[in-house]
């Protein structure tokens, strides 16, 4: 117990010192800066790309890759086909399943030569994440990470006080998702990577998005990588560890996802037999699964994105690119987040589509499917005020009644786990974002953020499509204000369908009284800037 508190004291007394830094651990460990391969048509992707990008105007090609197994897939093939360079960036990279098999792809292409790097956020690591960091011995893998914690381990009490401390710094995270291979395609969306947002635990399905690149638009996403990984804030891994990382250490890694590779199963199916196939990735770049060849704007965040707000520095903020791309909408708006904090600007963009009588229609979380209460605590409060403004709500059900659109199988939707994390936007149809951005204070202000703005009426009715499919009365529940009967403010209802009947609810569907409780008890606390 004496031994805990001294350790427990050192770490206060170092997370207040520094609180006073201004850039985190390990800054000052030498590194250089690297760029993106000069030359990606000296690949084979690189090439075919090239010339197909040509034949179609200078544009890029698109695919949207909606089901979660075909995003594990999808990622584990691009990176078997790399040849010269892998690039990949990640609010988070699991130690889980789909996080070893992925973790030893990387180590294969390292093997043959590639050029790996690999840039993650230290906002959410649990244990087990480190696994990835054991890598850093292979001669051709280096691993940074964006804003370390001085803390290394996973005691919540000791991280959550040097966050205490340093909150100034330490609240900053990079939210941004992106894998790019040989500066010729690229993975961007918003799922991290874990078995839950491949959507394979039946404990948990995070349902997102991928959109598959190639053509101009990868080397543009490629920019964007080097412009953070060659920032101040991006640490070399080695600096951060007390051990260095040995060949001898790398080696026993390796026999360990070697035998984890071979006996790792999820839900009864072989993912390393359907890696195999090369599907859905040889359909892509064969033509057989064809892509949708459009003009795309890349919007980022600057790595320094809190100093550009605060206008210490000149740089970019993507909200607003995409609070353009909103307002100009002339009929509809689709959104589909799962964290949906507007703020005064949010609920300001919001009233001024409606007043030219767009229809403004969002997917979000419903209480009993939410993951983060934090989050919805804080999205409770704009319910009331939204349904006055005109916009249409729908909150997803965790057990779905159709399970078309969702990214999974029925069976994986059976265990009644369903959850959103995709962000979405579609703009009258015609145009669409595609990203890491949630419609949430954090997105903006607190968090980096990457994505896409296509101009494709194509992939904008694929979207439109699947939003019909999830909202639909059996997977989710659709809001209203009904007038209460003492004359006060109006109450919400909540209105689905069960059993073939329609069904309103005017207590709020959540997983347990608990919940319920907890959700209204946060609900207090005014940290929507937080959130």
């Amino acid at each position: 117990m004496i031994d805990r508190f001294h350790f427990l004291l050192v770490m206060l007394i170092v997370a207040i010192f520094s609180g006073c830094a201004s850039l985190p651990p390990g800054s000052d460990f030498p590194r250089s800066a690297s760029s993106a391969l000069a030359n990606p048509e000296e690949t084979r992707l690189g090439r075919q790309f090239e010339n197909a990008a040509r034949a179609h105007g200078g544009n890029s090609g698109f695919r949207i890759i909606p089901v979660g197994a075909d995003g594990f897939l999808t990622r584990m093939q691009m990176i078997n086909a790399a040849e010269r360079t892998l690039d990949l960036q990640y609010f988070i990279f699991r130690g889980d399943d789909t996080g070893r098999l992925l973790t030893d792809a990387v180590l294969h292409a390292a093997d043959r030569g590639v050029r790996v790097r690999v840039l993650i956020d230290d906002g959410e690591t649990v244990a087990g994440d480190e696994q990835i960091t054991k890598l850093e011995a292979h001669a051709s893998v280096e691993i940074r990470i964006f804003n370390p914690f001085a803390y290394r381990g996973h005691v919540v009490l000791f991280k959550a006080t040097e966050f205490l401390f340093n909150a100034s710094r330490l609240d900053y995270r990079m939210h941004n998702k992106l894998l790019v291979v040989d500066n010729a395609v690229a993975l961007i969306g918003g799922r991290n990577i874990g078995d839950q947002y491949f959507q394979i635990d039946p404990e948990a399905q995070f349902a997102d998005d991928d959109v598959f690149a190639a053509g101009p638009v990868a080397r543009q996403l490629s920019a964007t990588f080097d412009e953070y990984w060659n920032n101040a804030l991006s640490i070399p891994a080695k600096a951060l560890s007390s051990e260095n990382v040995s060949h001898a250490a790398l080696k026993q890694h390796r026999a360990v996802l070697k035998e984890e590779t071979r006996q790792s199963k999820a839900e009864g199916v072989d993912y390393m037999q359907r890696v195999a196939t090369g599907e859905p990735f040889n359909g892509m770049t064969s033509g057989r699964l064809p892509l949708v060849w459009a003009h795309a704007q890349v919007i980022c965040d600057s790595p320094d994105k809190k100093k550009v707000e605060s206008g210490a520095m000149v740089g970019r903020l993507m909200q607003r690119p995409v609070a353009d791309a909103t307002r100009a909408v002339q009929s509809e708006l689709l959104m589909v987040t799962p964290y949906l904090i507007p703020g005064e600007e949010g609920m300001q963009l919001f009233k001024d589509l409606r007043k030219r009588n767009v229809r403004v229609r969002i997917l979000t979380s419903s209480l009993e499917s939410s993951k983060v209460l934090l989050a919805q605590a804080g999205y409770m409060h704009y319910r009331v005020p939204l349904l006055e403004d005109g916009v249409e709500l729908y909150e997803i059900r965790s057990l779905l009644g159709n399970s078309r659109g969702s990214g999974q199988t029925a069976a994986i939707s059976s265990f009644g786990n369903y959850s959103l994390h995709a962000k979405l936007f579609v703009f009258d149809r015609q145009r669409l974002f595609i990203g890491s951005m949630n419609f949430d204070q954090r997105s903006m202000h607190l968090n980096t953020e990457v994505g896409l703005i296509i101009d494709s009426p194509e992939l904008a009715q694929q979207l439109a499509a699947r939003f019909e499919a999830m909202v639909q009365p059996v997977n989710s529940y659709k809001l209203a204000l009904r007038p209460n009967d003492s004359g006060g403010a109006p109450d919400l209802v909540w209105q689905s369908q069960e059993d073939g009947k329609a069904v309103v609810y005017d207590t709020e569907p959540a997983r347990s009284n608990w919940q319920r409780f907890e959700v209204h008890l946060l609900s207090l606390l005014p940290l929507d800037k937080e959130l």
